[in-house]
This record gives structure tokens, C-alpha cells and sequence, in this order.
């Protein structure tokens, strides 16, 4: 799985390996990596690499399969989301959060996608957002390469429909993260507001008034992972209390 190091990806790992995977955990930052992987023991192995570098993800999947087998689960989570009104979103803006959060996604489908059509059967989650369903400002790119992800999701799935291989992404809202508490910080420097004040600003958004948990996400996506949910196919399901449906 991708973006492994933090945050959902670490949850989902966690309960993935609690259901008895054996979870390849990719990402750019080795230390958050060696320690996750040493925290789950010989049930995870930790891969360093870029998602929006082609090459280096297909030496990830070539290393994972070496050591764990061919892949039958991929979860592809990383993600970066920046800020900036439209008029202000420079070309490299643009272009990295497509490459992050879509392309990034695109490369760890080809890669484990031959492997479960030869063996029909694999489950593909992609983690999205509620940003891939419906619109935010200031977060333009974001948002497009999200609802980018959803229409690879609904398209991909179609394809696979017969071949024993489910695809389906997971939308969260606003969850207790990282990503989120950086959010936070970029709302008080804008608006001059307090933690509470710019907490508030996000968990409004959510009808259960709160941020989502990472655990909450991670139990969504072992659900479409584990026997059971194999009708369950090129869905969006948002993990946001309510905020879209």
C-alpha cells in the first residue's frame, strides 16, 4: 500500500495486518516506514518510493512481490493536498497535485494489475476524498485530481467486472490527521483565528460535528478487502458523517 507511513495510511496497515495480510508499506519517508514496519513485525515490509515516479514504483512492486508474492491487495493512498484560490494556482501546483493524487494512483494500478488478472482476483481501494465528490475552494487541483481518481475508480472497475478483481474508492472527510492539522495551521495564519476557531471551521462541515478517525477509514477499506464484499464494486463511500451522500 502507498502513503503508508502516517495517518490513515498507518491505520489501514495496522487493521490490514490485523486481519492477517502480509502489507508491503511504500512511502517516501524511511524512517516513518522502518518504524511502522517495526511496529507491525514480519508481517510488513517497508519499500521507499515516489508515487509519481513510474519507474520507481514498478522496483517497489518488483521488491514487494520478491519478498511477499504476487500482489492481491492495493491500497493506494498517498495523497498531498495544497491550497490557493484559482487565479493563484501556478502551472507546478497544478501539475503536482494531478501527479500525486492521480497519476500516483494510476501507477500503482498498472503495476499490480497484471499479477491479478493472471490470477483473477485482487481488490483495488483508493483512498479519495469527499473533495472527489463534491467541490471545495481553494482547493481546485485538489479537487480534480480527487474526482479524477473517482472516474478511474468507476471506469477500471467496469473493465475488471469479470475478472474476479473488485475496484472501489473510500472518500473521507476531514479526518484527524497530519494533512488535516497542517489545514488547521494554514486557516490560522490566513484568518488570524484560534486552533479552536479553525477546528471549528472544518468539523461544521461534518453533520456529526467532529473530525473523522483514521481507525474509521481503515475498517471501510478492510471491509471491501475482506470475504464478502466481492458484489461491492466501483463505488465511492464517503466516511465523512453525513457531509455527502
Amino acid at each position: 500500500m502507498t502513503g503508508a507511513g502516517r495517518g490513515i495510511g498507518a491505520a489501514i496497515a495496522a487493521r490490514l495486518v490485523h486481519e492477517g495480510a502480509r502489507v508491503t508499506l511504500l512511502g517516501r519517508n524511511r524512517a516513518l516506514l522502518d518504524t511502522m514496519s517495526a511496529s507491525l513485525g514480519d508481517s510488513a515490509y517497508p519499500v521507499c518510493a515516489d508515487v509519481t515516479d513510474a519507474e520507481a514504483i514498478a522496483r517497489a512492486f518488483e521488491a514487494a512481490t520478491t519478498h511477499f508474492g504476487s500482489v492481491q491487495i492495493l491500497i493506494n493512498n498517498a495523497g498531498q493536498a495544497h491550497s490557493a484560490p484559482l487565479h493563484r494556482t501556478s502551472a507546478e501546483l497544478w501539475h503536482s497535485m494531478l501527479a500525486v493524487n492521480l497519476t500516483g494512483t494510476y501507477h500503482g494500478i498498472r503495476a499490480a494489475l497484471p499479477d491479478m488478472l493472471q490470477r483473477k482476483f485482487g481488490r483495488i481501494v483508493n483512498v479519495a476524498s469527499t473533495a472527489g465528490v463534491r467541490g471545495y475552494a481553494y482547493v481546485a487541483a485538489y479537487c480534480a485530481a480527487k474526482h479524477g481518481v473517482i472516474g478511474l475508480t468507476r471506469a477500471l472497475a467496469l473493465e475488471v467486472a469479470q475478472r474476479g478483481i473488485t475496484v472501489n474508492a473510500v472518500c473521507p472527510g476531514y479526518a484527524e490527521t497530519d494533512l488535516v492539522l497542517e489545514t488547521i495551521a494554514n486557516i490560522q495564519r490566513q484568518t488570524g483565528r484560534s486552533e479552536p476557531e479553525a477546528r471549528e471551521a472544518l468539523t461544521r462541515l461534518n453533520p456529526q460535528g467532529r473530525l473523522v478517525q483514521p481507525v474509521e477509514v481503515a475498517n471501510a477499506v478492510a471491509w471491501l478487502c475482506l470475504p464478502g464484499a466481492e458484489a461491492i464494486t466501483g463505488q465511492s463511500i464517503a466516511i465523512a458523517g453525513g457531509e455527502v451522500m
